[in-house]
């Protein structure tokens, strides 16, 4: 503790780096509810859902692991200002008032993302033109000349949120999306979000308990994210130094350094006796997956084959099967509806019981053909295509005979515990381009030089509560 004097008197000063603050957390449609679960398990308090956002409470330390553990998190939001607003003029008076020298410096660049909704501000970009002339007034008037704007690589990244009259000013501690984890080094013609990936995982509830398995893998987001599960791999882990918190005035080296090597130790701390396996039929595509998993230090954990997916069994034992299969959007497929019932005869003939299968699409026609009636349909945001991420129970016989056995037990085939037994695979299957090999000696990635360059995508969303924003 430190003591001061204060009119005589010793009075311990308050460490404001362990003031508990209010805090957005931006995501996808559909995953408020998972990202909520992760920032509870890391010490978030008064967490509450809204419309592709999740509102919570922490302190500094609590900023800094939210940015580099939560999967499903695009960015991390710290408001800073709220107030009244009746006019463009009250607007810029009010933005004028904040000691905005206190935040950040006239050298520095910044930016303003934008969302207004109601009848006073019409218009996001006035709205955000007015916030940004008011700052640099203010520079101007104190200090004799302004901070810059930078669209793309700003010092500090601010949202500006207008409801009816009510304003807020939020700044960016992620700086660009958390979706960008950094160990992409190859992609194919239509990769998935890596936060969308996280959370189709997080969704079908895996808990690193069986072998995962995606059938037609491209360059591999599926397997890398869910590898990283299983080796408590932090989300960030991949991307270096690349947060905007880092340039603020209130940085502590000390503090994120704690909360980094906190959750570096965890890295494979826990067995994963399972099988992570992929498979593609284009194998330009799959070599981009093995140079991601190389990049990662994955690619002795993760199993790739080359081959059609009805040609190609699932590892043996408790498998989860998550697949992210052509739209027919950007990839082009002559029968998409063929394709699609090509993976319902798959589902059916090769993978058994012991197989829970997940897909998402937004071909709601082509899905039909799958021939199996899903147990669930959830609906999820793939840029800007509406999907339905669906969850098929397999199992022997009819449905009308599964139900009626699993009667007496009160639960259905997803509902039993899993086995956590290890399956490992007697033989070997299709043609494998990297082997499989534990962890159980060598280094983790904790251990190795990372290497991570940033990787230069458009930046997928700018406000922290913007109803219309697709990520």
């Amino acid at each position: 503790m430190i003591i001061q004097k204060q009119n005589g008197k010793a009075v311990p000063v308050q460490n404001s780096f362990k003031e508990k603050f209010k805090m957005v957390a931006k995501t996808m449609m559909g995953l408020e509810e998972v990202l909520a679960d992760e920032l509870r398990a890391i010490g978030a308090q008064n967490i509450e859902c809204i419309n592709r956002a999740v509102l919570f409470e922490g302190d500094m330390r609590l900023l800094y692991r939210a940015n580099y553990t939560c999967r499903t998190a695009l960015a991390i939001l710290k408001p800073f200002a709220e107030f009244e607003a009746n006019n463009d003029q009250e607007l810029y008076d009010q933005v004028y008032r904040i000691k905005w020298e206190k935040i950040l410096d006239v050298d520095c660049t910044f930016m303003i993302d934008s969302t207004t909704s109601g009848e006073i501000f019409t218009h996001s970009y006035f709205a955000a033109l007015k916030t940004k002339d008011a700052i640099v007034d203010r520079f101007r008037r104190n200090f004799g000349q302004r901070p810059s704007i930078d669209t793309e690589n700003a010092d500090y990244k601010f949202n500006l949120h207008i409801r009816d009259n009510q304003v807020t000013l939020l700044i960016n501690s992620s700086g660009d999306s958390l979706h960008k984890r950094g160990y992409r080094q190859a992609v194919g013609l239509a990769p998935i979000n890596e936060v969308l990936a996280a959370g189709m995982i997080k969704l079908t509830g895996w808990k690193c308990d069986t072998n995962f398995y995606d059938p037609m893998c491209g360059s591999g987001t599926l397997l890398i994210e869910a590898a990283m599960m299983a080796m408590n791999i932090p989300a960030q882990y991949y991307r270096g130094d690349r947060f905007a918190f880092k340039r603020w005035k209130e940085f502590n080296l000390g503090e994120w350094k704690s909360v980094k090597q906190e959750e570096d130790r965890k890295i494979g701390s826990t067995d994963f006796d399972y099988e992570i396996w992929g498979n593609d039929i284009d194998l330009n595509v799959l070599s981009q997956a093995e140079k991601n998993l190389q990049f990662t230090k994955l690619h002795k954990d993760v199993m790739l084959f080359n081959g059609s997916f009805e040609d190609q069994d699932p590892p043996e034992g408790r498998t989860l099967i998550v697949t992210n299969p052509p739209y027919g959007e950007r990839i082009k497929i002559e029968d998409l509806n063929a394709m699609y019932q090509q993976l319902g005869d798959t589902f059916k003939r090769r993978y058994g019981k012991d197989c829970e299968v997940w897909l998402i699409t937004s071909d709601f026609e082509a899905m039909k053909h799958i021939g199996l009636k899903p147990s669930k349909k959830i609906p999820l945001l793939n840029g800007q295509l509406d999907c339905r991420f669906l969850q098929f129970e397999l199992f022997e016989g009819s449905l009308k005979e599964n139900r009626a056995s699993q009667g007496s037990k009160g639960a259905s085939p997803v509902e039993e515990e899993r086995d956590t037994g290890a399956s490992p695979v007697k033989e070997e299957r299709g043609t494998g381009v990297s082997p499989v090999k534990k962890r159980s000696t060598g280094a983790s990635p904790a251990e190795e030089d990372k290497g991570a360059q940033p990787v230069k995508e458009g930046d997928t969303g700018a406000s922290p509560v913007n109803d219309n924003d697709n990520d």
